[in-house]
């Protein structure tokens, strides 16, 4: 698989990120993209505008991440709107991922923050979020972000945890991926702790995430979402706890598709 890198040159953590890619023995032909405006806001990433992304088969965008709590965290995500368009993007549009990509980054990001995390100065949070904000691009993606304030965006071993993790994808795919089933994840909240475990735990590979906040489900949601996979759909994963009000609207609409969904809850009892 071929794959290139992307950040903004006012993105403080993703030129942090990008400097320790830099610093590590990096293959160059692997594409590194600067980008003049802020990674959500950058809707003109073509090949046209970037030669060097010909037949690139998924991009990663390394990246800030924010939140009000300013939590040290190191994250995961496809981006794409389910319904605003708030920050970058457009309305109900999602971009195109691989939940089998998602999968292999985040196991890495993971073993990567294990063997690491004692040159920390802090303790990192390592989870993924539900599909949000733009831009919206026609090239596979995803985002990975260091979070969430000033002090951890400037943070360069925080920074080389996540380069390592995006030079891994040289290794990929691996033998692993022949038993991983691809799935979308619906409920629970921002910070999806569900999805967390069945990435880790399980073998089924969660790309897009449609959060509580974004139900009530529509059909033209899971069309979205399937159709921006990737990999064939075998699964919808239900984080039944996070589904609140919507549990039994959202198994109505499913049935009525005919499409297979398990409670999550139910699958990590069983692994």
């Amino acid at each position: 698989m071929r794959f290139a890198i992307a950040y903004s040159k006012l993105n403080s953590a993703g030129i942090n990120i990008v400097e320790r890619l830099k610093e590590m023995s990096f293959t160059p032909q692997i594409p590194i993209i600067e980008l003049s405006k802020e990674t959500i806001y950058s809707e003109d990433i073509s090949e046209k505008k970037y030669p060097e992304l010909r037949g690139i088969d998924f991009l990663i965008f390394a990246s800030t991440h924010r939140s009000e709590r300013g939590n040290p965290s190191l994250s995961l995500h496809a981006p794409g709107n389910w319904r605003n368009a708030d920050l970058g993007g457009r309305p109900g549009k999602i971009c195109k991922t691989s939940a089998f990509v998602l999968k292999y980054l985040f196991q890495e990001l993971n073993k990567n923050y294990e063997k690491d995390k004692e040159k920390l100065n802090e303790e990192y949070q390592i989870t993924l979020e539900v599909t949000h904000h733009g831009p919206l691009i026609e090239i596979p993606c995803c985002f990975i972000e260091l979070g969430s304030s000033e002090k951890q965006w400037q943070d360069k071993e925080a920074a080389k945890i996540i380069a390592k993790t995006i030079i891994s994808l040289q290794n990929y795919p691996n033998t692993h991926i022949d038993y991983w089933k691809a799935a979308i994840g619906i409920g629970g909240g921002h910070y999806n702790q569900a999805a967390n475990k069945i990435m880790l735990r399980t073998n089924y590979a969660v790309g897009h995430i449609i959060p509580k906040y974004s139900l009530p489900l529509t059909e033209y949601m899971l069309k979205e979402a399937e159709s921006k996979t990737q990999e064939q759909i075998s699964t919808i994963l239900l984080d039944w706890k996070g589904l609140g009000q919507y549990k039994q609207d959202t198994i109505n609409l499913l049935e009525k598709i005919g499409l297979k969904y398990k409670r999550i809850q139910n699958i990590l009892k069983e692994d």
